[in-house]
């Protein structure tokens, strides 16, 4: 059976709510069940922030993330609080720009992404997260490209629309 629970982590102003609102998007697009729940403080941009999404085939009993399938950090605070909350043969995508050091865990999927260094080659230091939401899109499988690329276009700002697709593709080149 399909079915996700993800945490996206990082600071106010990374696109942590972002990357995980298009996720949500595009599961309610694929006609799956969806739960969106976000988490920050009230400084925000660089303060904590953190949001949990589930996509599912079967029903949302709560949208509390305890245990992501998956989690990505976009800042060394964040792999510090939530590494060992992921399940055990889970994933973890790390913006390696932005965290300085290694995740701990060996029981665990790790894909390391200079997310913001491509997002500047790209040529906007803001889609760093739609780098590391392409990762997780062709790593988990969750849902299509084809149908995250739509939930861009429908529900995303269309100035946006190609860097995000370059920046989508190129995180999905890091997954081997």
């Amino acid at each position: 059976m399909l079915s996700q629970e993800i945490l996206f982590a990082g600071f106010g102003g990374q696109g942590i709510l972002s990357m995980a609102k298009f996720l949500a998007y595009a599961g309610m697009d694929a006609e799956l069940n969806v739960s969106w729940l976000p988490s920050y403080g009230p400084e925000m941009r660089g303060g904590t922030c953190n949001c949990s999404v589930i996509i599912t085939e079967s029903q949302v009993g709560s949208p509390i993330v305890n245990k992501p399938d998956t989690l990505i950090v976009m800042n060394r605070p964040s792999l510090e609080k939530f590494e060992n909350t992921i399940k055990p043969n889970g994933l973890l995508i790390i913006d390696e720009d932005m965290v300085n050091i290694d995740a701990s865990r060996e029981d665990i999927d790790v894909i390391k992404i200079p997310a913001q260094s491509i997002a500047q080659e790209i040529g906007n230091k803001t889609i760093a997260n739609m780098v590391l939401l392409g990762a997780l899109v062709k790593k988990t499988g969750i849902v299509s490209m084809e149908v995250i690329l739509q939930s861009l276009k429908d529900h995303g700002k269309e100035q946006y629309f190609e860097m995000n697709k370059i920046a989508l593709e190129k995180g999905a080149s890091y997954v081997k």
